[in-house]
């Protein structure tokens, strides 16, 4: 037994060393291997080193070409900037010397050019929005050059720039003078250009097509009025462009610098009822809404009472008593009680009286009302619209009028609208409440005859 253990371990060792021995040899070759690769490695790392090596220096020295080359530039422009700043101090001198001469054989002229630039400006800002620059443009650009070359120490005008300027004036005199028709672009309210014929009247106002237009320099052609005169001032234009000679009735503005500018203004300036609409708000439509109401019925209670009254003084001159009308009622009041003591008769007839009193004055609590209650609204629409006023100035500050515009609008607004209903309601309750007194006095007058009347009877029969 222990023979054979010894001989089982002999053999594993045999195994294990042989192993052993196969794994050292592998171990072995693959360090040599791993050796032959660095020392390739380190070669061919070498190969590469020089070779970089040699193109740094290939960049170096040509980077100390190029800094050579811009170093011998440099200092070949700063020759050039030197000799050129001489130069530009010599010329300085000889310009100087140039104007001094120039100057002095000016002489006189100076003062001419002087005044004659100074024209030239006043009439610079004419010819620029002058109605007779859409039909002869580029004259605001040949002044502006005149002026220029006027003032200029250089330059020299000559004969023919100032007749030139001198036919501009000319120009100017007498084509204000003149209704004539040309060919332009004109500019419509939705923003498109076409051309059309257009009849400028002086420099005072242009039409086309029935419409007024007005011109600006700063934008160079005609534009179509946003907003129109009134029909008659429209179809007076028509009747002007359709006509070929004689005389022509036609409305014109003869502020018109740029086309009328105070019937561009005028036509601009918001009506009443635009200035309602935009400004009134809601408590304005409600005062509004209130005082047609309040007229409304104004209106029915004087017309119910106007034919009340006509059946009344009907009845006065008839002798039968009718039930159509208060008086008759009042009559048969007397009729049916022929017996009835003085005393009795009286209270009798004032109790009829009484009955038809409500409804004569029906609706004149709320007329009354209704005038009362306008000008409470339109207080209120003021102080809501300083409220808004205030806000503004808080958000915005006091800087732009505009902002605040709206507000104080509103607010001036709403009072008159109260104003204005307050004043016709007013009125019509007065005159709806005395049509309705005079009926009642005449009952109340007719009731103390019959009573009268009655009391006699007795007296007599006593």
């Amino acid at each position: 037994m222990k023979k054979t253990i010894k001989i089982t371990v002999l053999s594993v060792s045999a195994f294990l060393l042989s192993v052993a021995t196969q794994t050292f040899a592998q171990d072995a070759n693959s360090l040599s291997s791993l050796l032959n690769m660095v020392e390739n490695d380190r070669i061919a790392e070498s190969d590469e080193y020089r070779q970089r090596l040699q193109e740094f220096q290939q960049n170096t020295n040509r980077q100390q070409q190029i800094l050579d080359t811009t170093l011998e530039r440099y200092g070949e422009q700063e020759q050039t900037q030197n000799q050129l700043s001489d130069d530009f101090e010599a010329n300085e001198v000889t310009i100087n010397d140039k104007r001094d001469t120039l100057r002095e054989r000016r002489g006189d002229l100076n003062e001419l050019f002087g005044t004659l630039q100074g024209v030239a400006g006043d009439f610079l800002s004419n010819f620029e929005n002058s109605l007779i620059s859409s039909q002869y443009p580029g004259r605001s650009d040949a002044i502006e050059e005149f002026i220029e070359k006027a003032g200029s120490t250089i330059d020299q005008l000559n004969i023919p720039d100032i007749e030139r300027f001198w036919f501009f004036m000319q120009q100017e005199l007498v084509e204000s003078a003149r209704v004539v028709t040309f060919n332009a672009d004109v500019s419509l309210p939705n923003g498109d250009t076409v051309n059309r014929s257009v009849t400028r009247i002086g420099l005072y106002n242009a039409v086309s097509d029935g419409e007024y237009l007005s011109y600006y320099g700063s934008i160079g052609h005609l534009q179509v009025l946003p907003k129109q005169p009134d029909s008659g001032m429209l179809s007076a234009a028509s009747a002007l462009q359709a006509s070929s000679s004689g005389f022509t009735k036609v409305g014109i503005d003869p502020t018109g610098g740029v086309g009328g500018q105070v019937m561009a203004n005028l036509v601009n300036f918001p009506s009443v009822e635009e200035q309602v609409r935009n400004n009134s708000g809601t408590i304005g439509f409600i005062i509004i809404g209130v005082g047609i109401v309040g007229i409304l019925i104004g209106f029915l209670r004087l017309l119910v009472l106007t034919l009340v009254s006509i059946k009344v003084r009907s009845q006065l001159k008839s002798d039968k008593a009718s039930k159509g009308n208060p008086l008759g009622r009042v009559l048969l009041v007397a009729e049916s009680n022929p017996n009835a003591d003085t005393e009795t008769l009286e209270l009798k007839l004032g109790e009829a009286i009484l009955q038809e009193t409500p409804a004569l004055e029906s609706m004149l609590t709320l007329i009354k009302m209704i005038a009362t209650i306008a000008p409470l609204g339109g207080l209120l629409g003021t102080v809501t619209g300083m409220i808004t006023v205030f806000q503004q100035i808080t958000v915005y500050g006091a800087g732009d009028p505009t902002i605040m515009a709206g507000g104080i609008s509103s607010a001036l607004m709403t009072t008159v609208l109260g104003i204005v209903v307050a004043i016709p309601t007013i009125f019509m309750h007065t005159v709806v409440k005395s049509r309705a007194d005079n009926i009642i006095h005449i009952l109340e007058e007719q009731a103390t005859g019959m009573i009268a009347q009655k009391a006699e009877q007795s007296a007599a029969a006593r």
